[in-house]
């Protein structure tokens, strides 16, 4: 994901970077579990100040986009009901020990569409 900043624009940059996370959760380029970069390193990439990218997170954390884990850092949350949330974090466990083995991912869908029932 690439993050830009607009200095020019009349939208403040905590907004900016705001607007950008939440659209790349919308649009599936970031996913549930997907890390953040710290809020220190992403104002150095942004040349913004901390409190800046600082003040963004806390929105985003607000509004139930990201999860903060203590030291650990920012993630992207799981959404929607209980239930769509632990299928959520089940898939991303599941993209990850795909990637682990080596599995292509159209191998990898093969096997999640087959344990699903779903014929193609």
């Amino acid at each position: 994901m690439i993050l830009m900043i607009d200095p020019r624009s009349a939208t403040p940059p905590y907004e900016q970077l705001r607007v950008q996370v939440l659209a790349a959760v919308r649009s599936g380029e970031l996913a549930p579990g997907d890390k953040l970069p710290t809020v220190r390193k992403l104002a150095e990439d942004l040349g913004l100040a901390a409190n800046t990218v600082a003040r963004a997170y806390r929105e985003l954390e607000r509004d139930e986009v990201i999860e903060t884990r203590g030291r650990n850092g920012s993630f992207i949350a799981a959404s929607g009901t209980a239930a769509q949330q632990q299928v959520q974090v089940a898939a991303v466990a599941f993209a990850g020990k795909a990637r682990q083995l080596g599995v292509a991912p159209g191998e990898a869908l093969a096997f999640a569409r087959a344990a699903l029932g779903i014929r193609s």
